[in-house]
């Protein structure tokens, strides 16, 4: 397909595993949602969510429909072969194959995990309300990748590949004290990833902020993070930039 509607994870996954963020464009969607959105939540019209969704599925070559969540900036995971579980969640795994795990996103970072061996994989929804809450440890025990739980506390990384997809960048991201405050409460190691800019205003590294907390689970196999949704508007959907827009959907599978 020309142009490619969508990007892949530049990252060392095996080859049983597939990857891919959709772009804006390709889709049938017009005014604030032109074209891709995959967001059937932001006020677009029904059916050109459902034509995007069949675009996707069929651009990518989906092996079944993806696991779509209700997203609430939370930190709620679950399998995403159980249909009747997916509802308010931020996050979602599986260990079957040809299970599509989802996240929709227009800022907000989208984070892909998966196991070494390809044998698991997850989809995590990373606002920043979502990795204070810790979206990304609930994920990790809920996969329950060896060694066993608790993740959280350091070491347990090593058979964990992360791949960071398009969120807003770190000159891009205001925010005020209360933000930085509830981060630095959480640990002293998240003062890295904000910078003044006076009268309590920081400007924050999402990337940098779920790096810090990874690292912390012992996680270093670590890739992407080097997109920027709110200045590239010609590829990427960005909610902090426009108000009213689409979402771009990351997913991730296995064979």
């Amino acid at each position: 397909m020309n142009p490619k509607h969508w990007i892949t994870p530049d990252w060392p996954a095996p080859a049983i595993v597939h990857a891919a963020t959709t772009l804006r464009t390709g889709g049938v969607s017009v005014g604030v949602f032109n074209s891709l959105n995959a967001a059937l939540h932001v006020g677009d019209n029904a059916e050109f969510v459902r034509q995007n969704r069949a675009i996707i599925k069929g651009m990518l070559d989906l092996p079944e429909e993806p696991a779509w969540l209700e997203q609430i900036h939370g930190n709620q995971v679950v399998d995403a072969a159980r249909r009747d579980l997916l509802q308010q969640a931020d996050a979602s795994y599986t260990n079957e194959p040809g299970i599509v795990c989802a996240v929709m996103t227009a800022d907000c970072l989208p984070l892909l995990v998966c196991a070494s061996d390809g044998s698991q994989v997850a989809a995590i929804h990373a606002g920043w309300k979502g990795l204070l809450a810790g979206v990304i440890c609930n994920t990790l025990a809920a996969m329950q990748i060896p060694p066993s739980p608790p993740f959280c506390k350091g070491g347990a990384g090593g058979d964990l590949l992360v791949w960071l997809g398009p969120a807003i960048g770190s000159s891009c991201f205001e925010v005020g004290d209360d933000v930085r405050d509830v981060f630095l409460q959480k640990s002293t190691a998240f003062s890295t990833a904000f910078k003044s800019q006076g009268s309590g205003k920081w400007l924050a590294d999402i990337y940098q902020l779920a790096r810090i907390d990874l690292a912390a689970m012992g996680i270093t196999e670590i890739y992407g993070g080097t997109f920027c949704t709110f200045t590239e508007e010609d590829r990427f959907y960005s909610y902090r930039r426009d108000k009213e827009t689409g979402r771009m959907a990351t997913l991730i599978w296995r064979d």
